[in-house]
């Protein structure tokens, strides 16, 4: 730039008093239009032009038009120009060579070029018009360019087929292949994958098409055709691309320009009918519809309850797993049996109306056994402790189920395995025995396989996690009320059984999402919504203080804990028994009677804990319990270890006893809940071991009210429970009792969960120590859990209560007085153990 056009362009010095001003034009290729209203761009690929404007400075809409080359294309040159136009001309010509000296002509020196190229066009749009404008000269570009530089870059579709999902097998599973059509977005204008092909060979800038000009950028189209590759070396798009496409998708909108241009290109799904419907139901459970009568079932549902059995059915309709996370206390065990029967129904009815290629006619079908029509057997994997639990609430739900139980020393191995399955509809293992048996639980390909507590394979490192995921089945379960305890990574490990690959690799979904949203917290917040995005479709979660679920449960519930006696805990109760037995037939009256209340003690004991039994607790070491359990828990593990004495480490002391591992665990998941509790033993030396047990299990401060306390600690203990407004430091959530200290006169409404650890086998003793929790001011609804050792008295009894339960201030009226009248074959049969039950 000259010194007079620099002074110029600043406005230091001022262009002469003319009457118009000199301006450039670009001019696009002549369109043109056919009889049907189509339009197209002529094919010559110099059509661009560039033109001088003379306007006037007081009308801008008088203008004159001219070439290059002087002449006048649009309008008549005023009398009052024609004295110097043309010199304006030649001076306005020399300036823009001066600065863009490509755009003179070759065989013309000193004048512009009147026709570009496209290439030539798309750097004077870009590049050379702003470089005028900076030097004070207008340009008149096309009106569409401003409007074609906001539109986002070209967006790559795949139109999923009208055919697909519309037939009456709706089986997809996440690996099932989908046609589709591609389709490339320029501009609001949807480009077959043959047009867009035609145009990418073109390689131009500039595109007219249908009416309307689009921008091509060769690094987008680029990009395109990598994402276009990619597809086809992988065979297409699957079920689990599709879905990921669709949830993915941002639901507050494009993004800004410039964040727009700097993501990676991304595929976006266009569904069909059908598909929009299943991904309605995918994403909105209400909308799916309703199982009708499940036969067999003993039990009514709630209705949120049968929301979740036809979630799961509908995603085993669609080949996919699911995590049914509901609350404690919800009923997750009840839902899978009711689909376990379900299951079983829709089988037999499919083949029914099928038949059976071994058929000849339907005579044959209909005469045939139920157990022709069983499909494979499903495999439930729960903890331990909860093996028992699980036969007894299959036994009471669904009686007709029949269900095969792989546990314990004699349990089938080997080529016997398929062999002792028979015709079971439900095999029950452990997590244990799921790593110890892998070779024979891998050797079927299972109908269902269900995890129970299924954050036992929260670390997907784990050679136990590692063999359950290598276990194959047609749909896979989990039920858990803590789909995440600490880290997001439990979560990807979960839904990686369910769906396997679904999220990707652990890695790829640690760099993607758990780094930078742990690291960030509030920060990831659209991270954090397409992690929930991608989950929600196979997480159904409801919580007990959704209105829906409040209004629909009992002010109160009770629900049985079954657990199994350990190996140590058998052998301790038959010595126990057999001692009982042999001294029994020599004793009457009043020393027959304090024998039997002396045993059942003893036996109580043994089912709390071998330690008690032992007298391995107590002394000095419940005072070192008292004071730690009060603490926080880590201070509690420390004072506790200073008076355990012969007691070995908190660890080995939870599996020495199935009821106290249990007891641990469903703590744990209420207080992930943000649940308060109130435990009830007759124990004083037991309380101070759940005090020590759980202040280390779970690392908050636990309370003990025993008839030891002073009533000045005592309500200073209540106020540290029931006080909300105290800081949550100081509060205490875990508040265990002794029954006789604490089970009348007390208000502990901050409870929500009441536990009876050990059992008075009076209704009446039981309930007035649950309406500590359950009475006025309680605003929400309490679950009450009863534990019960299987195969022991605990259970006989719990069974003669439950068919007496009408009769039972009668029967059972003063604590356990009533078993002392019972004869000695009477005794027997309640005192001896059913070996069944004992851990191997």
């Amino acid at each position: 730039m000259k010194e007079e056009d620099w002074l110029l362009a600043i406005g230091w010095t001022h262009e002469d008093d003319a009457p118009y001003r000199i301006c450039v034009q670009l001019v696009e290729p002549y369109a043109e239009t056919y009889v049907d209203g189509t339009t197209t761009a002529k094919d010559n690929a110099a059509d661009w032009r560039l033109r001088f404007i003379a306007q006037d400075r007081k009308d801008a809409n008088r203008f004159v038009e001219f070439s290059s080359t002087g002449n006048v294309l649009v309008g008549e040159i005023p009398i009052a120009w024609q004295s110097d136009i043309a010199d304006s001309l030649q001076e306005q010509t020399k300036r823009i060579l001066r600065m863009l000296p490509e755009l003179e002509s070759a065989y013309q020196p000193g004048k512009i070029i009147e026709q570009l190229s496209d290439e030539g066009a798309w750097t004077f749009l870009t590049e050379s018009s702003l470089q005028l404008v900076a030097a004070g000269i207008s340009v008149f570009l096309p009106s569409w360019w401003e409007e074609i530089q906001k539109m986002g870059r070209p967006q790559l579709k795949a139109k999923i087929k009208s055919s697909v999902g519309s037939t009456r097998k709706a089986m997809f599973g996440m690996d099932q292949i989908m046609q589709f059509d591609w389709r490339v977005a320029l501009g609001g204008i949807d480009l077959s994958e043959e047009e867009f092909g035609q145009l990418a060979l073109e390689k131009k800038r500039l595109i007219y098409i249908r009416g309307k000009w689009v921008q091509l950028d060769p690094a987008y189209l680029e990009q395109i055709r990598d994402a276009m590759k990619q597809v086809e070396r992988k065979k297409g798009l699957s079920f689990r691309d599709v879905l990921e496409m669709h949830l993915s998708e941002d639901e507050e909108g494009r993004a800004e320009e410039g964040d727009e241009r700097a993501k990676p290109l991304e595929v976006k799904v266009e569904l069909n009918s059908h598909m929009r419907g299943l991904m309605k139901q995918l994403s909105q459970t209400k909308s799916i519809p309703h199982v009708g009568n499940i036969e067999g079932l003993c039990a009514e549902l709630r209705p949120y309850q049968v929301q979740g059995v036809s979630w799961l059915l509908f995603l085993r309709n669609m080949g996919l797993g699911g995590c049914l996370a509901d609350d404690m206390g919800l009923g997750k065990t009840i839902q899978f049996i009711a689909y376990l029967l379900k299951v079983r129904e829709q089988g037999e009815t499919e083949v029914r109306l099928t038949g059976d290629s071994r058929s000849k006619s339907k005579s044959d079908i209909g005469s045939r056994s139920m157990s022709d029509f069983r499909s494979k057997p499903s495999l439930l994997i729960c903890p331990t402790s909860v093996l028992g639990n699980w036969q007894k609430e299959l036994a009471r739900f669904a009686p007709t189920l029949r269900i095969q139980l792989h546990y314990g020393a004699q349990r089938a191995k080997g080529e016997s395995f398929q062999a002792s399955l028979g015709d079971a509809d439900l095999v029950i293992t452990s997590y244990t025995l799921a790593q110890l048996d892998e070779e024979e639980l891998s050797s079927i390909t299972w109908d269902t396989l269900c995890l129970d507590e299924a954050q036992n394979i929260k670390n997907a490192y784990t050679k136990q996690s590692q063999a359950i995921r290598k276990l194959e089945a047609g749909q896979r379960i989990a039920l858990t009320g803590t789909p995440i305890e600490n880290r997001l990574t439990e979560l990807w490990s979960i839904f990686d059984f369910v769906n396997p690959g679904y999220l990707g690799t652990l890695t790829h979904f640690n760099r993607q999402y758990v780094g930078p949203i742990e690291k960030n917290g509030d920060g990831a917040k659209e991270l954090t919504g397409r992690v929930q995005r991608l989950i929600r479709p196979f997480l159904l979660r409801r919580l007990k203080k959704d209105p829906a679920i409040q209004l629909d449960l009992p002010d109160k519930y009770e629900g049985k804990a079954y657990v199994r006696l350990t190996t140590e805990q058998g052998a301790l109760y038959e010595n126990v028994v057999q001692s009982l037995m042999e001294r029994i037939e020599d004793s009457s009256g009043i020393e027959k009677k304090g024998l039997i209340l002396t045993s059942l003690m003893k036996l109580k004991q043994i089912c709390d804990h071998p330690g008690l039994f032992l007298k391995e607790i107590g002394g000095a070491g419940a005072k070192a319990g008292t004071r730690a359990g009060a603490k926080t828990g880590a201070r509690a593990g420390a004072k506790a270890k200073e008076g355990r004495g012969a007691l070995a480490a908190a660890a080995d002391v939870r599996t020495r006893s199935a009821k106290l591992e249990r007891l641990v665990e469903m703590i744990d998941e209420l207080r992930s809940e943000g649940g308060s509790c109130l435990i009830f033993t007759q124990f004083v030396e037991m309380g101070h071991l759940l005090q020590n047990t759980l202040a280390q299990a779970l690392g908050e401060p636990v309370q003990f009210l025993h008839g030891g306390i002073s009533a000045m600690k005592r309500d200073a203990m209540i106020a540290r429970f029931q006080d909300a407004t105290l800081p949550a430091e100081e509060r205490c959530h875990i508040f265990i009792l002794s029954l006789k200290a604490g089970g009348t006169g007390l208000n502990l409404t901050a409870a929500n969960h009441v536990f009876h650890y050990d059992r008075w086998w009076n209704p009446a003793v039981e309930n007035q120590a649950t309406d500590r929790a359950f009475r006025i001011g309680q605003t929400r609804n309490v679950q009450v859990h009863k534990f019960v050792t299987l195969g022991t008295l605990e259970e006989r009894i719990d069974e003669m209560i439950e068919r007496k339960q009408g009769l039972s201030d009668q029967i059972v009226g003063t604590a356990e007085n009533w078993v002392t009248e019972m004869s000695t074959s009477e005794l027997r049969e309640l005192f001896a153990l059913r070996r069944e039950w004992i851990e191997k």
